[in-house]
């Protein structure tokens, strides 16, 4: 479908709820003062999709409107065939959400919303990834309000290069979110069960279950954050190399390089 886009900001939005998504309605109607959106979503569900893309596998992409685009795939195949194809210019944002569901701590690495977040960044696109702490009966309105807001500052201002911000907002009503607060990620207390069945005809099969998961409790982080009833705002940083056991294992080389040499 050929597209003419005005000069207003362009604001690509996506999530992994999948396109019918309450969370994904409620980030567009709170993003359309901010700027124009066009929404690439997957058709489907993809919950813990993490960064994984579809390569060389054929996707079918559906344009429902003029705006609204779905697509077969990942979260991270809806922003890279959005922004490497078939949009006509570069989206000034990328925003990934509203996730059903807390991107907390340790939860970030297998998130989808966050690695749609992070394929943006990577493309050298200011992105956002916003979450509600709920997975049963999430609340969109103060999480929808603050994220058109948060929005607004960053097509303002511009965010840090090879950075991310990832939103968690508490599941309560919007005059009860006591604050904003920066904070750093926690560390998840995970309580997951290998769980064995047999079906009737004797076949084995495995799941992955358990009861669901804690924090550690420590403060300045995103957990503590909502713990509070405040809206944690994590800034990400893509270059995931430890400087400082960089330095330490230098010292290594040569032992290991005389090992090699042996």
């Amino acid at each position: 479908m050929a597209q003419v886009f005005d000069k207003r900001k362009l604001i690509l939005l996506t999530n992994d709820d999948g396109i019918d998504a309450e969370g994904l309605r409620a980030a567009r109607r709170s993003l359309a003062g901010a700027a124009r959106v066009v929404v690439f979503a997957p058709r489907s569900e993809r919950s813990g999709a993490s960064h994984s893309f579809s390569l060389r596998k054929p996707l079918e992409v559906v344009w429902r409107d003029a705006d609204t685009v779905s697509v077969d795939g990942t979260p991270t195949d809806c922003v890279m065939l959005a922004v490497r194809g078939l949009l006509p210019r570069k989206p000034d944002l990328v925003v990934s959400g509203i996730n059903h569901g807390p991107n907390l701590g340790d939860d970030v690495t297998y998130s989808g919303t966050v690695a749609a977040a992070m394929e943006g960044t990577l493309l050298g696109i200011p992105s956002i990834a916003c979450s509600v702490t709920d997975w049963r009966r999430s609340r969109f309105q103060g999480a929808a309000k603050f994220l058109g807001i948060l929005a607004t500052q960053v097509l303002r201002r511009g965010l840090p290069r090879n950075t991310l911000l990832n939103v968690n907002v508490p599941n309560l009503p919007r005059r009860r979110i006591r604050g904003v607060r920066f904070t750093r990620l926690g560390k998840r207390i995970y309580r997951d069960v290998v769980v064995k069945r047999t079906d009737p005809q004797g076949r084995t099969f495995y799941s992955i279950d358990g009861e669901d998961p804690g924090w550690k409790r420590e403060p300045e982080t995103d957990f503590a954050a909502i713990e509070e009833d405040m809206i944690s705002v994590t800034p990400f940083h893509l270059d995931l190399t430890h400087h400082a056991a960089v330095q330490r294992l230098m010292t290594w080389e040569k032992p290991l390089f005389r090992e090699l040499r042996a």
